[in-house]
């Protein structure tokens, strides 16, 4: 028969004993479960993981999310001021917003929008809308909210508002996460693939390499961006399709952005290529690709993935800044920086704010990658203080 033992009376473990277990977990843990036991330590890194996971299931469902085709637009809905959403009707979880009803300004003897108290506009989940292809492989006309089917064109919701051609802007922005959010992914995926085989093989084989490579890297820092951009944008030909210039983005970014990446490697390198594994993996001969992608290169993988995190908002920033100056992706392209052209006018920001918008989702991205970058440059050194 069982005997059953009172926790009180339980024999406790020695502080020294707890201690000395917890130093042989870390002893005999892999360098990837010490870096995820001190990033889960990072709060703030953490929050920053979840909100960028966020962004990238924004990215896999914009279409999903928005509830009217983004480029569909009429003048009759210029410039309409977000709608307030309320989630009850009474005791009731009913979501609504207030029609809007157009009037002229007496003043300025333009069409101004005001909330009708007396229209209610129903929010329904699932609802139906334009056709589209989830995931782009199934074709369906489902959207996260919406409203009645058959509804008149009035009973519409506009929670961003609409900007001067009438185009909904929580559905543009939708759309233009997904293209600012994959032209950086893919600009860093570039520039990593540049960085780290330059930056290998200059510090790797050193001499004539290694004076090569950073002459051209201190030739690609020392010239002005500005002018740069400029030269660029007017070499791209105007007939080009949003895809083209799509990806004429993606790599010119991506050409100017492996610099700082390559350099990090090749000091590494410079440090790592004396040490007993380099030169044992020499001896029993492995080849110098062998050497470096599978024996060097994963010794400071950690370090790699916190470099590229931090190279993200830098992507973000460069083409949010070069569609907003006109120099990047050009409309009917959305984009945060095509998006944000219409504030430019510092008159339309003063009557439409709401155009003001897309800044909102490019300032919460950039923090969320430097704090998770923070993090998980932290989380790299698992041994530090």
């Amino acid at each position: 028969m069982a005997t059953l033992v009172d926790p009180a009376r339980a024999p406790m473990r020695e502080p020294g004993a707890v201690a000395a277990s917890d130093e042989q977990r870390v002893f005999v843990a892999s360098q990837w479960q010490l870096m995820w036991w001190r990033f889960r330590k990072h709060k703030v890194a953490v929050v920053s993981a979840l909100v960028v996971i966020g962004f990238y299931a924004v990215v896999l469902g914009a279409d999903f999310l928005a509830y009217a085709d983004p480029n569909a637009s009429e003048a009759q809905r210029s410039l309409m001021p977000p709608q307030r959403v309320y989630l009850f009707d009474g005791w009731r979880f009913a979501p609504y917003v207030h029609g809007f009803k157009g009037v002229r300004d007496p003043q300025s003897f333009k069409r101004v929008y005001r909330p009708d108290p007396e229209q209610r506009v129903r929010i329904r989940f699932f609802a139906e809308g334009f056709e589209y292809r989830f995931f782009g492989l199934i074709p369906t006309t489902r959207h996260l909210i919406g409203v009645d089917p058959g509804a008149d064109a009035s009973k519409t919701i506009f929670l961003l508002g609409t900007d001067v051609q009438g185009r909904d802007l929580w559905s543009r922005l939708m759309y233009g996460t997904r293209i600012s959010l994959t032209i950086g992914l893919f600009g860093v995926t570039v520039s990593l693939a540049l960085g780290v085989v330059l930056g290998g093989l200059s510090g790797f084989y050193g001499g004539a390499a290694d004076t090569i490579i950073q002459r051209v890297i201190e030739i690609l820092r020392s010239i002005p961006t500005i002018p740069l951009w400029m030269g660029l944008a007017a070499a791209m030909p105007r007939e080009w399709s949003i895809l083209q210039v799509y990806f004429a983005i993606t790599i010119i970014i991506s050409l100017l952005g492996w610099t700082e990446l390559a350099r990090v490697v090749r000091g590494r390198f410079l440090s790592m290529r004396e040490e007993d594994f380099v030169v044992s993996a020499r001896l029993v001969g492995c080849s110098q690709m062998r050497t470096i992608f599978v024996h060097m290169v994963p010794s400071f993988m950690s370090h790699i993935i916190a470099a590229t995190t931090l190279a993200l908002p830098a992507m973000i920033i460069s083409e949010t800044a070069l569609s907003f100056l006109g120099l990047g992706l050009r409309p009917p392209a959305i984009s945060w920086g095509v998006l944000l052209q219409q504030a430019q006018n510092v008159q339309t920001v003063a009557i439409s704010p709401w155009l003001m918008l897309p800044a909102v989702p490019v300032i919460v991205a950039v923090m969320a990658f430097n704090f998770l970058g923070d993090g998980l440059r932290d989380a790299a050194d698992p041994y530090g203080r």
